[in-house]
Parts: structure tokens; sequence; C-alpha cells
């Protein structure tokens, strides 16, 4: 079964001034389609050849486990954003938020901390356990919340191609601007 690239849910430029269509060019167009075109590759012939990515994270190791991580990280990210808005949490979102961090606010803190302070390259991550408690968690490189068999509803990425030619090295501005570009009725459809 070929992975096919799933349509961005907003037009290039629809995240603007936040993340710029230049960088969504980049980010979307060469390494989220470098990551597809790749997983294709490595599986034919092998028992993942008709796998869900899922099942291929879950499961496989090194170059197939990388690249369908990232496919379905991207894949992730992407679908959790929309233009700028000021929406918040959903009602089911927000109580788990209050009950997890104290207040959104305190939520908010916490995870741009954690996307800030993630050394290198990776993913921020908002999971669900299975007691319905939300935890932030960091993870290097194509890391996976499914592999540890949690339920990701928010990621953000903080690989530099995410946001380098928008913010050069001011992650910390990036993740602020990211903020605001979270649509939060996907976050509540996922929890």
């Amino acid at each position: 079964m070929k992975i096919e690239l799933p349509k961005l849910p907003f037009e290039m430029n629809a995240l603007e001034p936040n993340i710029s269509a230049k960088t969504l060019e980049f980010h979307y167009g060469k390494h989220h389609q470098a990551y597809m075109t790749n997983l294709n590759n490595l599986i034919q012939g092998t028992k993942f050849e008709n796998a869900s990515l899922e099942t291929m994270i879950k499961e496989a190791e090194g170059p197939i486990f990388n690249n369908a991580a990232q496919v379905l990280n991207h894949t992730f990210y992407f679908s959790g954003l929309q233009q700028a808005n000021t929406s918040e949490p959903g009602k089911q979102v927000a109580e788990a938020i209050k009950s997890s961090f104290g207040s959104q606010k305190e939520f908010k803190d916490a995870f741009i901390k954690a996307a800030s302070t993630l050394f290198g390259s990776g993913w921020v991550w908002l999971i669900k356990d299975s007691k319905g408690t939300l935890e932030i968690i960091q993870e290097s490189n194509a890391g996976n919340p499914i592999r540890k068999g949690l339920k990701p509803i928010l990621t953000c990425d903080v690989w530099e191609h995410a946001y380098y030619l928008d913010y050069q090295n001011r992650r910390p501005d990036y993740l602020n601007a990211y903020w605001d570009l979270i649509d939060w009725d996907v976050v509540e459809k996922r929890f």
C-alpha cells in the first residue's frame, strides 16, 4: 500500500505571519514529502509494505521507523493547525488541562518550556494516558508517543526546518506564534 502525502487543511499562506508560505513550502513540500518518498521506497518487499503508519511506528526499527514516525508526526502537526485565531480549548480538553496543569496559562507555559528546552531536534507532545490525565512529553528526533502506548492529542515540531526561515534561532518566538495557530476543535476531537 503506497503511503500518500495528505493535503494540507489550509492554503500555503494561511498561517502568515506566524508561519510563512516559504516555510511551509520547505517543511511540507520538501521535508514531509521526502519522509513519505523514503518510506514508500523502504517498505517495498518488507512485512510493512501493507501496514499502517501506526503499525510501523510500534514495530519497525531504524529507517522504516524514523520515516514512518516523521510522516505521521508531520501529518499530525499540520492537521492540528489553522489560521491564527483566538479560540480556546473545548470543554473536555479545558477540564483535563485544568485538572492536569492547574490552568490554561500554566499548561501553555509548561508546553512552551518543554518545547524550548528540548535539546536538538524533535517533538513536544500533549498526550492522554489511560486514566484520561494529560501530560507533556518531549521526544527526540522521530519519537512518537504511540510507540509507548500513549494517545497523542497535540504536537509541536521543534526541528529547525519548522521555523528557521521565519525565526532563525529564536525557537521561543516560533513557539508563541505556533500557539496562536492551534486548532482546538481538532485537539478536542483527538481527546
